[in-house]
């Protein structure tokens, strides 16, 4: 009898497996939504800090994207 698995082992097992299951699955779910939040949010505070960083008139700028809104970029300063 040494070597053999019991009926009893065997539901042991399918029981552990099942719970491994069942939490491999609600892990990749909160992965997924936790993951989607931080896209969210990283794309929120990517609009703000590329707002605040836009340069006001006589600030260095390579072109009008790098300047405040209704500004121009000539000759590398921020002008209206």
């Amino acid at each position: 009898m040494r070597g053999q698995l019991s009926a009893e082992m065997l539901i042991l097992i399918t029981v552990v497996l099942a719970i491994v299951a069942i939490a491999a699955s609600q892990l990749i779910g909160t992965a997924k939504d936790a993951g989607e939040h931080i896209e969210n949010e990283s794309e929120g505070l990517y609009t703000k800090t590329s707002e605040a960083m836009k340069g006001d008139a006589g600030d260095f700028c390579v072109d009008a994207e790098d300047c405040l809104s209704g500004l121009s970029c000539d000759e590398n300063k921020c002008t209206t």
